[in-house]
């Protein structure tokens, strides 16, 4: 039998959202790191998360290519 819900899965869209998915607890666990060893203060951790947010995008996205 099949199921209903599986008839319309887009794989190329939950690629991209395991993808988005991995990529923040990636972020995360960095930035957890860095709070962890005094790095990122309350103030800087906005601005902390996005740069490394954005490094690890950039990383997995040139890795796929």
């Amino acid at each position: 039998m099949s199921d209903p819900k599986h008839k319309n899965r887009d794989p190329d869209r939950e690629l991209k959202l395991r993808e988005g998915e991995l990529i923040l607890k990636v972020t995360k666990e960095i930035v957890v790191k860095f709070i962890e060893m005094g790095r990122v203060t309350p103030t800087s951790f906005e601005e902390v998360f996005e740069l490394v947010y954005r490094t690890v995008a950039s990383a997995q996205s040139g890795h796929s290519k």
